[in-house]
């Protein structure tokens, strides 16, 4: 695969909707030849630049660019990829709002039986979660053991209300805010599962009646990682990929 089948592909997968904001994907770094190996992530950080050259990767393809608050890590990382001449390209904003994405990939793992809303963005009302229904409901006890091992992390539970869960809203990585909470509680979810979680968010929901499920927002976020990597194999037979497995560090303190 060509760079360019490569951005052919972006585009095929996510429309020029999901890209208009061109800030939210894009390049750090391209590479000399052929694209056969993609390694993909959720962050760009020293630990998957590091692992992308140990396993041979072309590109390494993650959700999250390095955040300009980490000084320095954009070029630290940039530095190592280009001595190895692997390419990395990112993508936020679009592969959280598009139907394959992280809060669908995440919905599914969790086997949510029925999808009724996708995560979306608009400029009217900013960010809205995922929502999604189980057929049978499923105790609460009983969800947050499933999430601790889809995710293989410990996941924090807070139990808010004595029903067992039937609908559920999901936002994930920095989804905690209490304005998304309680967008979710008013379209009628008992759960809310996201990636982070603040003294704000625990006690809103404690006073909504909401539950509230938190793993971490690297883990919460790769499945949708996953999944673009997958298509992007699909429709370029050839290219090979690999999960670059990152260490739990947000959790394990």
């Amino acid at each position: 695969m060509k760079r360019n089948d490569f951005e052919k592909t972006i585009q095929q997968l996510f429309g020029d909707e999901l890209l208009k904001e061109d800030d939210e994907y894009g390049f750090t770094n391209t590479k000399d030849g052929d694209i056969q190996k993609i390694g993909y992530a959720t962050n760009l950080s020293i630990e998957t630049v590091e692992m992308a050259i140990a396993q041979g990767v072309d590109l390494l393809l993650t959700h999250h660019d390095a955040w300009d608050f980490i000084y320095g890590l954009r070029e630290a990382c940039v530095s190592r990829l280009k001595q190895h001449n692997i390419g990395h390209f990112w993508i936020h904003a679009p592969l959280d709002f598009v139907d394959f994405g992280t809060c669908t990939s995440l919905m599914k793992m969790l086997e949510v039986d029925e999808i009724e809303a996708y995560s979306t963005y608009s400029e009217a009302d900013g960010e809205l979660p995922g929502i999604g229904e189980f057929t049978t409901p499923v105790e609460f006890e009983q969800l947050a053991k499933r999430m601790r091992g889809t995710l293989n992390e410990p996941v924090r539970a807070w139990k808010n209300n004595a029903q067992p869960v039937k609908r559920v809203g999901v936002l994930t990585g920095a989804g905690h805010s209490s304005a998304l909470i309680r967008e979710a509680a008013e379209r009628g979810c008992d759960t809310y599962v996201t990636g982070e979680a603040t003294l704000y968010s625990i006690q809103y929901a404690r006073y909504a009646g909401i539950n509230l499920l938190v793993g971490s927002h690297t883990f919460t976020e790769i499945f949708g990682v996953e999944s673009l990597a997958k298509k992007i194999a699909e429709l370029n037979p050839g290219v090979e990929i690999t999960e670059l497995i990152e260490s739990h560090f947000e959790l394990n303190h």
